[in-house]
């Protein structure tokens, strides 16, 4: 039965004809390429929302973005902050299914269908809703046993892919450097405060939610474990606290090919910007996570609507900037605040952008092609 379901969940991609290159950006008399994507299909792909709901509705504004292609991915909640309301995306096992598949049968591409559920504080699927309980990472941390992780890790892949996830937004692998942290340490959301025992567990859970076809993703880029304020609600800077041991983990993740997906950060660190936040920082996303780390795969903005973003810049320049930092996707949780034309408005303006040569139209290629690259991991 779970095969049947992931089956469903994850819908194999399939071209719906050859779509119109982009001739704005192909160049006078230059030769249109039919197979390529437009910019606004590739676009599309690069960013993922939150929404309000309960079903699936084709007419909804999230359903209008499935179906015209502006955005490649879902996050689901189980309660609405802006409403302050237990009612958004989670109500029972049956439901979820229902609005999962609903989702996915909006597009025939393969819709990334994504929760926060890393066990203990931090699991939108909660037993309350009917789903199966899950230990903390600090607990799991403090077992010492990797099968053990792994199992625990593989129990709650087998959870999503039945209620038709493909992504988990987990593991947390921030070193526990500072334990009061109000939203890593304090939660009880690091594994450990050494950075080998992060990796050796964090690679446990990944490979567990491996086992039923679940992605998984790495966060928050280049290490959140040391701050002491919580980027939420503003600008958090790790500049005094951060050291390069917090890049232990990610280093032997990306090392053994458990690295599917890498969120970063909205952390200020001066020692590698001295400007931006690590999430719209060219030198922490290309620069060190690409270039020195050497991961290729996708990378993923923490919500672009928390504080420390959303109280510096909008939402049209927010996403410019981590795309043209290197992100690949741009995420906007519409919870912290719910904007249902967000989706669309991105979208129109980095259009603009790229055609106006303020991003380069190769950049949208490459994350393009690493999604896609991601997503026919999941549809095989």
């Amino acid at each position: 039965m779970t095969a049947a379901l992931l089956a469903a969940a994850c819908v194999m991609f399939c071209a719906a004809g050859a779509f119109a290159a982009d001739r704005a950006k192909a160049g006078a008399g230059a030769a249109v390429q039919t197979d390529e994507p437009t910019l606004e299909a590739m676009l599309g792909q690069m960013v993922m929302v939150g929404f309000r709901g309960l079903m699936a509705d084709p007419e909804s504004a999230i359903g209008q973005d499935i179906r015209a292609g502006r955005v490649g991915g879902v996050i689901l909640f189980d309660y609405d902050v802006a409403l302050k309301s237990r009612t958004r995306n989670i109500d029972n096992p049956a439901q979820v299914l229902a609005l999962t598949r609903g989702l996915q049968a909006m597009t025939p591409d393969t819709l990334l269908v994504a929760v926060d559920q890393e066990g203990g504080r931090v699991m939108r699927l909660k037993p309350r809703y009917g789903f199966p309980d899950s230990p903390s990472a600090e607990l799991l941390g403090e077992a010492g046993d990797p099968e053990a992780t792994r199992g625990v890790a593989s129990a709650m892949g087998q959870t999503l892919a039945t209620a038709g996830f493909n992504l988990d937004f987990a593991p947390v692998v921030d070193v526990n450097v500072n334990p009061a942290n109000p939203v890593i340490g304090g939660l009880g959301r690091s594994f450990s405060g050494d950075p080998e025992v992060v990796a050796q567990q964090a690679g446990a859970f990944v490979q567990g939610l491996h086992e039923h076809g679940v992605l998984s993703c790495l966060k928050h880029f280049p290490g959140h474990g040391s701050s002491t304020g919580d980027t939420h609600v503003g600008l958090t800077d790790v500049t005094r606290t951060w050291t390069e041991a917090e890049l232990i983990p990610y280093r032997r993740l990306i090392a053994a090919g458990l690295a599917d997906m890498i969120m970063t950060a909205h952390i200020v660190n001066r020692k590698l910007d001295a400007r931006l936040p690590a999430s719209l920082s060219e030198k922490v996303i290309t620069g060190l996570l690409r270039g020195e780390l050497g991961f290729d795969g996708v990378v993923v903005s923490d919500d672009l609507q928390m504080g420390a973003i959303a109280k510096e810049y909008s939402p049209e320049k927010a996403a410019a900037l981590a795309i043209h930092a290197g992100a690949d996707i741009v995420l906007f949780g519409n919870n912290l605040n719910y904007d249902p034309g967000v989706a669309r408005r991105v979208v129109a303006h980095l259009v603009k952008e790229v055609r106006a040569g303020r991003i380069d139209a190769q950049r949208i290629r490459r994350s393009y092609k690493r999604i896609r690259r991601l997503k026919d991991s999941i549809a095989r």
